[in-house]
C-alpha cells in the first residue's frame, strides 16, 4: 500500500514538472493551416481528456491540469489563423464574430488562473467553480462555432 501511494505521487510530482515544462516553452505559432488544425485539435483532446477527471484531481495532480489549461487557452486564439477552416469543423462564423469568439477563450483563461491559484492553495471549492466554467467554455464555443 505505502509503495503503491508513493508511486501515485511519484507521477503526479513527474505529471507537474512534465506540464510546467511545457509551459516554459515558447509557443510557436502554426505555420500552415494544417499545422493549425492539429494544434488545436490536439489541445482540444488534451482540455477534454483532462476535464473528465480534472474535478476529482487535486494537489500536484490539479496544479498541473490548471497549467496545462492555462497553456492552452492562453493559445487557442494564435490556432485559429484566417483561412484555417477547411478540412476541420470550425466555422466561419469564428472569423465573423472575432472578438465574440476569442472572448470565450479569454473567459477559459481567467478560469484556469483561477483553477491554478486555487489548486495551489488547496481550494478544492474554488478549484471546482472554475473547472465548471472551462467546461462551460468549451460547450459555449462547440456550440457556437463548430460543425
Amino acid at each position: 500500500m505505502i509503495s503503491r501511494t508513493i508511486s501515485g505521487l511519484a507521477l503526479a510530482a513527474l505529471m507537474a514538472a512534465g506540464t510546467v515544462a511545457v509551459l516554459a516553452q515558447d509557443f510557436t505559432p502554426p505555420a500552415t493551416a494544417e499545422e493549425a488544425i492539429a494544434m488545436r485539435e490536439a489541445a482540444m483532446r488534451q482540455n477534454g481528456g483532462l476535464l473528465r477527471g480534472a474535478a476529482n484531481l487535486s494537489g500536484d495532480e490539479a496544479v498541473a491540469a490548471a497549467e496545462t489549461f492555462l497553456f492552452n487557452y492562453t493559445h487557442f486564439p494564435e490556432m485559429f489563423p484566417e483561412g484555417s477552416s477547411e478540412g476541420s469543423d470550425a466555422l466561419p462564423a469564428i472569423w465573423e464574430n472575432w472578438e465574440t469568439f476569442t472572448g470565450i477563450f479569454e473567459t477559459g483563461r481567467v478560469a484556469a488562473e483561477e483553477a491554478l491559484a486555487a489548486a495551489q492553495a488547496g481550494d478544492s471549492a474554488a478549484y471546482g467553480a472554475a473547472i465548471q466554467t472551462i467546461m462551460g467554455t468549451c460547450n459555449q464555443c462547440h456550440q457556437q462555432f463548430r460543425s
